[in-house]
């Protein structure tokens, strides 16, 4: 199985700020995003032990975005508390905290150039919401020639049917192995036990 021998992975953890995390705004995702701290503070742990990349793009809008002039309303505003990356990860200073300006991480930003720097070969994508800004980065991971993995339990959408729903649309593709949807834990083993 020499394919995945010597991967250089970076995970990625879209959009886990505290905009999306506060209780009074009720939203539907809150509740199940919450389920998935626990998952993604234990594969930043795995990550850390090996000394490989984690990446915090988060959300960072303006009033003005283009996507806040149909249903949604303006949230995680650039420079404001609710676009900062909520307590309860594990975030530490020399992780990568990368603003992007509307869904995926890599649109309109330097995240392909940075992680090539690094001789990344593989982006293990965590956070919220699956359907959305999680599947805009995956799909923009195959493009810039990184292979992705869609976190199965480090990520969530607004339902746990819609969650479902997308990962079954990409359990079989045509990209498959480029583009995979596996669980935290066998990626760990994976990735550790092909040293």
């Amino acid at each position: 199985m020499g394919d995945h021998n010597r991967e250089k992975p970076a995970l990625l953890i879209i959009d886990m700020v505290k905009d999306n995390f506060n209780e009074s705004k009720n939203l539907p995702i809150t509740p199940l995003a919450r389920q998935i701290i626990g998952p993604i503070n234990g594969l930043i742990s795995a990550f850390r032990k090996e000394g490989w990349p984690i990446v915090f793009p988060t959300d960072a809008f303006r009033k003005e975005d283009f996507i806040f002039k149909g249903r949604m309303k303006p949230h995680s505003l650039a420079g404001t508390e609710g676009a900062e990356i909520m307590d309860e990860l594990d975030r530490r200073d020399d992780d990568f905290w990368l603003p992007k300006p509307v869904f995926s991480a890599f649109f309109k930003t330097e995240l392909d150039k940075w992680l090539k720097e690094r001789e990344v070969t593989l982006c293990a994508v965590a956070g919220i919401s699956t359907h959305v800004c999680v599947l805009a980065t995956v799909l923009d991971t195959i493009s810039y020639g990184f292979k992705a993995v869609l976190l199965e339990d480090c990520t969530a959408a607004f339902s746990e049917v819609i969650h479902d729903q997308t990962l079954n649309l990409y359990r079989r593709n045509p990209l498959y192995p480029l583009l995979r949807v596996i669980t935290s834990a066998e990626l760990v083993k994976e990735l550790t036990e092909k040293k």
